[in-house]
């Protein structure tokens, strides 16, 4: 007679939810935040308790007045949340630790998201400056990563923005490890960044280069500082279907790349992709005249429209789509996002962050009345998502397979769907 199988338990295991205060930067009036910068950190801790999410992602930016990007001409208002412009001092970290345990809301990681190879060196100074503050206010509210860019010098090609990175970002990388942080690199393409027909504005875009990075971090021993904050909307930018990347990162040995994720959909256009393909709008934009770059911040705005003109930011739960979109990849099937995360993966899923990102356009409602009950909302689908995918694969990899029992069916198979 053969062996009695073996008996594994059931036993899911969900990642942790968080959320980006990008969703609501006017939470706390400009006014009232600038004379009393921690106070926008407490109410967004208060915030997050009401939504029901256990954890936020503390977004950094430059100030206003000290930023090169004018906010006419970025897509969301600064979400500055954490204000730098003075030190992240022990008293600053005492306030919002106690803000922190009082509600009982925790921290995920602290986001900021700028241009780190950006072409004038003043200019570059300044952003690596800010970026070591925010290191050591990680430190100070105990969280061990940093999520950011690492962007492009818009006048170089890729090679020898490959050596910028080498000479100038391997630097904060060595920052970020000596103070035992992990820096993880979203890789959006950030298309609307120039005026020019550049796409790729964020060199770290796909997994390509996100393997040529890791092994010039590697040679100057950092590769365990350089982690992927993965967005599946920036894999649908690029015709990417996730559990394809992932089986990629599989198949060539970098599955351990990605240390966290943002949860953020693109629902695609299908009239936007028939008239322009994907890369967007190139032409007539109304941010250049002639072959001059607009100096007017509100009509440089309008280089977004590489983007916007085919695809619109998803809020997990608010959209309706086709099936066949799923197949086509133009939007993120988020039941299997969830399940090839922990079938491809090289990742702890209970020590995993999802990090819900905010950028519906129709639903960035900057007034906290209207916007918790949609905020808790996606949040909700985000962990009932997770769950399913969970259970799912508890079911499947360790309940049966313990038991030599196969799943049914096939599901989607990468390189395919």
């Amino acid at each position: 007679m053969p062996p009695p199988a073996s008996v594994a338990g059931f036993r899911p295991r969900l990642m942790r939810l968080s959320i980006l205060t990008a969703a609501l930067q006017e939470l706390t009036p400009r006014a009232q935040r600038d004379a009393d910068p921690d106070l926008a950190i407490e109410e967004w801790l208060q915030f997050a308790r009401e939504i029901d999410c256990p954890n936020i992602e503390l977004s950094a930016a430059l100030h206003p007045t000290l930023s090169d990007i004018p906010a006419e001409a970025m897509l969301d208002p600064v979400a500055n949340t954490l204000d730098l412009r003075a030190p992240f001092d022990a008293a600053r970290a005492a306030r919002v630790r106690r803000a922190m345990q009082a509600t009982g809301v925790g921290l995920s990681d602290i986001g900021y998201f700028d241009n780190m190879l950006a072409a004038d060196e003043a200019v570059r100074r300044r952003k690596h400056a800010f970026m070591l503050r925010v290191f050591d206010a990680a430190v100070a509210l105990g969280t061990d990563a940093v999520t950011g860019f690492v962007g492009r010098n818009p006048n170089l090609g890729l090679d020898a923005n490959l050596e910028m990175f080498e000479a100038l970002f391997v630097p904060l990388l060595k920052e970020a490890k000596a103070r035992g942080l992990t820096y993880r690199v979203e890789q959006c393409p950030m298309p609307g960044w120039t005026a020019s027909d550049t796409w790729h504005n964020n060199i770290a875009y796909a997994p390509g280069p996100w393997i040529a990075l890791h092994r010039i971090c590697e040679r100057h021993g950092v590769g365990d500082a350089f982690r992927i904050h993965y967005d599946p909307s920036h894999a649908i930018l690029m015709g990417q279907d996730t559990r394809s990347v992932f089986q990629y990162l599989k198949d060539t040995g970098y599955n351990f790349l990605i240390g966290g994720f943002h949860v953020k959909g693109q629902v695609i256009d299908a009239r936007g992709i028939s008239a322009w393909g994907y890369g967007g709008q190139t032409l007539q934009r109304g941010d250049r005249h002639g072959d001059t770059p607009s100096a007017d911040p509100a009509e440089q705005l309008n280089a977004w429209k590489k983007q916007t003109v085919f695809a619109e930011h998803e809020l997990p739960g608010t959209a309706r789509h086709d099936p066949l979109a799923y197949l086509q990849n133009r939007s993120v099937d988020w039941l299997d996002h969830q399940l090839a995360a922990r079938e491809l993966l090289a990742i702890d899923a209970e020590k995993t962050y999802l990090v819900v990102e905010h950028e519906y356009p129709k639903a960035r409602i900057q007034d906290r009345v209207r916007l918790a009950p949609i905020l808790a909302g996606s949040l909700a689908f985000t962990r009932a998502i997770d769950a399913a995918a969970a259970a799912m694969y508890a079911l499947q990899h360790e309940v049966l397979a313990a038991q030599g029992i196969p799943a049914q069916g096939f599901g989607r198979e990468a390189y395919r769907s």
